[in-house]
């Protein structure tokens, strides 16, 4: 890396090395820390398996605290699949909080696993969630509580395999030089090619339960589709090139082609979970093509699990884990062609039973209103509207494909089937934004509480949310800058003066975190520089509002020669490298860069599964869409 580690806090890796502190029972902390429960593991359907029979141990750690990962589908996923092979063993980890951190590192207590109480050391395989930015410091928090070094480059066959999956490996470099490899795609076929190559190298050199050679083995994995090794790689030009032959020049996602199965026995955590309700993925990938939205091109092509499995599914997780709440998962559930089937049975007994149904990112439109109250008595969720932007031009240019008359519609059939709130959520800051699209969201907010008070009198509630937008890679606004902190800061204000009154409330997301989300979020390599220093700062937990230091942070970049606002306002040349050329998502720059065109006239494209091909190039890149 380009500067000098800076000091680390208290490292339990180098207490560790140094064998001067014996380790001990976490039994006696968990009386001296909040939340106990969150370390103790021993959940109704963990897992405990034979450690001496697996073939190869894998550790999932996401990255916050039990409760935050404990929500987390992806690794539930992942979590039941490597368990369902007889050979294979897969335990939970999650990160500790500060009052359980300060006591493992004063009494010198490694990273552990729920289900075992092993330290995360002894594992062949640590794979870590980067769901989100603002939790790469928890990475380094972890391998270091963990006892490991944090750097890739400093590990080598004493130690796991650390690796990355997640959203965040889709630009990998600012957090590259602490992994092994990184899965840029889904990881449920990619997981198990990895752990059946560590019982093979391990059988073929005679080791048995002894470590398999590390270097050998992420030669063989960079071969496999959707694997990225940062060390077989290097800078040059501004773009990053494989060293070695074979090892791809760029590294294509990996996509299954079909959903695999749904967990049917989840975990029930002993803490109320974040999204404390049992869970079915419906579909994977949307096509609704909003520009701002990078999960949009990440999870191309769309992939629809039957209306049948779905109710399968959802019998079966009920009746395992004794939940009273369903919540019908993917990035826009009421475009599921099989929701209408799924909604229909489920009405029909669940308000008997008991079970509520929540439907999450609900399209603006009446449809969106009558699927929910066609579960009368089962849904269990408020509704909430995404118009994203305050008038009809600039939701042109994100290409929302939604209309003011669409938007009313929703709000009006939401109030006249019974509900008494409504929450809308926009964006601010969003390229072409005016004076004019700023107040078109207090116009908006005033015309769905008269359309509610129709209905509902003096209990409507029009719940107003907004947040900063932020630039993402792959996505059509990847070229852009993020409005000025400044701006932001007084479009927001004005909003707190203008959207108030009986029956309105606004909440808002804070824009300093959104300013370091955006510099992480298309950031280079040097970036992981200033995360490294911002860990030995103190930055930990950065998605919460107490533990947030955007002073640290502005220091943390400064020390590196560089400044947190210039980062996240700098726009790319539509023609220039990108920190994330080497990552292919299968779509081509070429459809992003005409979207990015298209925006920039207002011009809308239409949803490819319900027109022409756009010619994006997932069609091309894995044979469907």
């Amino acid at each position: 890396m380009g500067s000098a580690t800076p000091p680390t806090p208290c490292c339990v890796a180098a207490k560790l090395r140094k064998g001067d502190a014996a380790l001990i029972d976490i039994e006696g902390l968990l009386p001296r820390v909040t939340k106990p429960a969150r370390y103790t593991g021993g959940e109704l359907n963990s897992v405990r398996k034979d450690w001496d029979a697996a073939s190869a141990r894998l550790a999932l750690i996401y990255p916050d605290v039990y409760e935050v990962g404990m929500s987390n589908l992806g690794l539930q996923i992942l979590y039941d699949l490597v368990n369902r092979e007889a050979d294979l063993l897969a335990e939970r980890s999650y990160c500790p909080w500060t009052d359980m951190e300060a006591l493992m590192r004063d009494r010198v207590v490694p990273l552990f696993s729920l289900e075992s109480r092993r330290p995360l050391a002894d594992f062949d395989l640590l794979g870590i969630s980067l769901s989100l930015e603002l939790i790469y410091t928890n990475v380094l928090n972890a391998l270091d509580l963990a006892g490991l070094p944090l750097l890739a480059a400093e590990r080598d066959d004493r130690h796991p395999v650390v690796m990355a999956g997640g959203s965040g490996c889709y630009n990998p470099e600012p957090m590259a030089p602490f992994f092994d490899l990184m899965v840029v795609g889904d990881g449920e076929e990619v997981l198990l090619e990895l752990m059946h190559l560590v019982a093979r190298l391990r059988e073929e050199c005679g080791l048995a339960g002894s470590r398999m050679p590390k270097q050998r083995f992420l030669r063989e994995a960079a071969r496999v589709e959707g694997v990225y090794v940062p060390s077989l790689y290097r800078l040059e030009d501004g773009s990053m090139v494989p060293i070695e032959a074979g090892v791809p020049v760029a590294v294509k996602a990996r996509r299954i082609a079909e959903l695999g199965p749904s967990p049917s026995r989840p975990i029930v955590p002993f803490v109320e979970a974040v999204h404390d309700r049992a869970m079915v993925e419906v579909q994977r990938g949307c096509t609704r093509g909003c520009r701002f939205c990078q999960a949009g091109i990440l999870y191309r092509p769309v992939r629809e699990r039957p209306a049948a499995e779905v109710l399968r599914n959802a019998e079966e997780v009920i009746a395992n884990t004794g939940y009273g709440e369903l919540s019908l998962v993917s990035l826009s559930t009421s475009d599921y062609s099989g929701v209408e089937t799924v909604i229909g049975t489920m009405a029909e007994d669940y308000p008997a039973r008991r079970i509520k149904v929540s439907l999450p990112s609900l399209r603006v439109d009446s449809f969106s209103v009558k699927l929910a109250h066609g579960l009368k008595g089962a849904y269990g969720g408020g509704l909430t509207f995404a118009p994203e932007a305050g008038t009809q031009r600039l939701r042109d240019v994100i290409n929302k494909g939604v209309s003011q008359e669409e938007i009313e519609g929703a709000v009006e059939a939401a109030f006249a089937h019974g509900w008494h709130s409504v929450k809308l959520y926009f964006m601010i800051g969003l390229p072409t934004e005016t004076a004019e699209d700023l107040e078109g969201i207090a116009r908006l907010a005033y015309r769905a509480r008269d359309i509610g008070r129709r209905h509902a009198g003096s209990r409507t509630k029009v719940k107003i949310s907004v947040g900063a937008f932020i630039p993402k890679p792959h996505a059509p606004f990847q070229w852009c800058g993020q409005e000025p902190h400044g701006r932001i800061r007084e479009k927001l204000t004005k909003l707190q003066r203008t959207i108030r009154g009986p029956g309105l409330s606004l909440s808002w997301h804070e824009p300093e975190s959104s300013v370091l989300e955006a510099a992480l979020a298309r950031g280079g390599w040097r970036t992981a520089d200033v995360i490294l220093r911002a860990w030995g700062l103190g930055c930990r937990f950065d998605a919460w509002a107490e533990q947030f230091s955007f002073e640290r942070w502005s220091e943390a970049f400064a020390l590196e020669g560089m400044d947190i606002h210039t980062e996240a306002e700098r726009a790319f040349p539509l023609d220039g490298p990108l920190p994330w050329d080497h990552i292919s998502t299968g779509v081509d720059r070429r459809f992003l860069v005409e979207e990015h065109r298209r925006a920039m006239r207002a011009e809308l494209s239409p949803d490819c599964r319900e027109g022409r091909c756009l010619g994006c190039g997932v069609r091309q890149s894995y044979g469907g869409c």
